[in-house]
């Protein structure tokens, strides 16, 4: 696993895959380490784990390497980051303590918040690409490696739109030869990947690997994709709650999202362009899960509010605070008020290991391209052109496990249910 960024999500992927090796924790929250999947009809009775339906990479078999701007080790980070408790950190410290950042491709206009001193030189963003890959194959060939999976764990990038250099693979190329601003840095490091064939996910909200330039490069090297902007706290349960407000047809009339984060990444979202970015990744969802075009007497209206706030006394202790103004039968109104008070990295690390595991399974089943079987872990899944996102948890992991099914050789389940009556 190639993690950009060995901050707070990181660290606590590694740490807690470690841990769980050694039999010191559970693998709570993980699809792949945990759920099942049904089989058949409901009175067959087979609901496996999902790793003895489909042949998943081992815990054992994950090996960690990875770039940030600081120079700590992974110990030292988790430290930092102050998610895991220290006698947990403790028991796998030798382990952490000998994966230490390589120097990082970073452009401080892109992420204006942040600065670090373990960061890359070069002529130009073709440069620092080759210099990422050679990091690459550096590890592959010192660890003896079959395969490799990359995340983006850095941070959320200023926004930025689609331009000219996105459109092709040779507007790309000749973009990072002449150090076109409109190649962001984790750009460069999806461009390394992706030329490589190495499965790509963006955990972040930037606009990344969701280019038609990335999205030619993966046909062309078969290399599958997913992301992006990891779905843990508020979000998750926006997805949740949403849903089921559409299926009874009960009308929002507002929905106004607050949170409070303390870690590195409220620092960086505390600066404008870089909260734009993740703003746009969480506001679109309710516009998708309500259809107001379809129900323009529900949701028509709705004035959604999301708002991020820097307060550094909470660390990675996020509290998400929802105020939703809801109506009822012949206009009434009702209230409903949400206060997750969550671990922001906790909620991710589980998700970055999943899919890592799922994409590695999706390049050995030649599944290359946009994965949007994974939306599932995404606030702002990645999805073709012409196509709208579903945003919808449940259809998203029916969608998943169908996924599974149809590689098991599987029938597919519909839900429908009539076999059972007939």
């Amino acid at each position: 696993m190639l993690l950009v960024g060995l901050g707070a999500v990181s660290t606590t992927t590694i740490a807690g895959v470690l841990a769980i090796r050694k039999g010191f924790a559970k693998p709570i929250g993980s699809l792949t380490q945990m759920g099942t999947v049904r089989l058949g009809k409901r009175t067959e009775g087979r609901s496996p784990k999902i790793g003895d339906v489909v042949p998943l990479s081992s815990l054992d078999d994950l090996v960690f390497g990875g770039w940030d701007i600081f120079n700590d080790d992974c110990y030292a980070a988790a430290r930092t980051a102050g998610v895991i408790e220290p006698a947990l950190l403790e028991k796998v410290r030798p382990d952490l303590e000998k994966i230490r950042p390589w120097p990082s491709v970073f452009d401080q206009r892109y992420v204006k918040r942040l600065d670090g001193p373990n960061v890359k030189k070069g002529k130009n963003k073709r440069d620092l690409a080759e210099q990422v890959m050679a990091d690459i194959r550096r590890f592959q060939d010192e660890h003896k490696l079959d395969r490799l999976v990359m995340v983006w764990c850095g941070s959320t990038e200023v926004f930025m739109t689609e331009a000219e250099a996105h459109a092709s693979m040779k507007n790309f190329e000749r973009a990072l030869e002449d150090n076109d601003p409109a190649i962001p840095s984790s750009m460069v490091y999806a461009y390394a990947a992706i030329r490589m064939g190495i499965p790509y996910a963006n955990a972040a909200p930037n606009l990344t690997a969701d280019i038609p330039a990335l999205v030619e490069l993966a046909a062309h090297t078969k290399s599958p994709l997913a992301g992006k902007d990891l779905k843990t706290g508020q979000t998750l349960i926006k997805t949740i709650v949403a849903p089921g407000l559409k299926a009874r047809l009960i009308g929002v009339k507002g929905w106004y999202s607050t949170n409070i984060l303390g870690n590195r990444d409220g620092e960086v979202l505390d600066d404008p362009e870089s909260f734009k970015t993740k703003e746009e990744s969480k506001k679109s969802v309710l516009d998708y899960i309500l259809q107001p075009q379809l129900y323009p007497d529900l949701y028509e209206n709705l004035c959604h509010v999301v708002r991020i706030n820097y307060y550094p006394p909470r660390g990675d202790n996020k509290e998400g605070w929802d105020n939703i103004d809801l109506v009822g039968w012949l206009g009434y109104p009702m209230q409903l008020k949400i206060n997750f008070l969550c671990r922001d990295s906790i909620l991710a690390a589980p998700i970055v290991l999943d899919v890592a595991l799922f994409l590695d399974l999706a390049k050995r089943a030649n599944m290359h391209g946009i994965q949007e079987w994974l939306s599932f872990y995404f606030k702002s899944p990645v999805h073709a052109p012409g196509l709208y996102p579903e945003h919808d948890l449940f259809i998203q992991l029916m969608k998943l496990k169908n996924t599974l099914r149809y590689l098991k050789g599987e029938e597919l389940i519909t839900h429908l249910g009539r076999e059972y009556y007939d």
